[in-house]
């Protein structure tokens, strides 16, 4: 009794501990690879990048090609249970955008969001997102607002995930929309300006 006891401590401590190391990528088609093999995609080139570098982090990508923030804000307390992250990488909004939902529904549920992860003890990483000046001059200004005010709870952020290619034909798919391979590294250089001073090594 007091040998099964151990082993069930020791196999807690061993989780918790790995727990403690893992980055949860939060996000829609664009961190999932939508369109591109998913070993070539940026959330794919993080964990090799922790990993040549001495991070000792587990990467898990939660995302969902076509999310919302309402649909991310449905799944993310599961999330949380499953995966005790230490860092929360969030990743929504562009979907609300292309179907030009109400942005006050989604500045509130990124809210929700940052709130529910920090009091899951896991420091958050928000990327922003912007849309295309078609959408209109109003609709695209309170949409990069709301990414502003979101931030303003203090998380690490990064204003416009896609900056450097959405604008860069070499670097999208065919749609228009997603980055393909090429522009993988990009993203990632993005993302690791913020996200490095959260981490620390082994």
């Amino acid at each position: 009794m007091i040998r099964l006891t151990l082993l069930f401590l020791l196999a807690g401590i061993a989780a918790a501990a790995h727990a403690e190391n893992t980055i949860l990528v939060f996000g829609d088609s664009i961190s999932a690879g939508y369109g591109i093999p998913v070993e070539k995609g940026w959330v794919a080139l993080l964990q090799a990048k922790l990993e040549d570098e001495g991070y000792g982090y587990r990467v898990v990508n939660a995302s969902v090609s076509g999310e919302t923030t309402a649909g991310g804000l449905s799944r993310l307390p599961r999330a949380l249970a499953l995966h005790h992250p230490r860092i929360v990488i969030l990743e929504l909004g562009g979907n609300d955008g292309l179907r030009a939902l109400p942005v006050a529904a989604m500045r509130a549920n990124l809210g929700k969001m940052v709130r529910l992860a920090r009091a899951a003890r896991a420091s958050v990483v928000l990327l922003g997102m912007r849309m295309p000046p078609n959408y209109g001059p109003e609709y695209t200004a309170e949409f990069r607002r709301a990414y502003l005010d979101v931030a303003k709870a203090r998380v690490a952020f990064l204003p416009f995930f896609l900056d450097g290619v959405a604008l860069t034909p070499a670097l999208i798919q065919a749609d228009g929309i997603h980055p393909n391979v090429l522009g993988q590294p990009r993203l990632l250089a993005n993302v690791w300006t913020v996200l490095r001073p959260l981490l620390r090594k082994k």
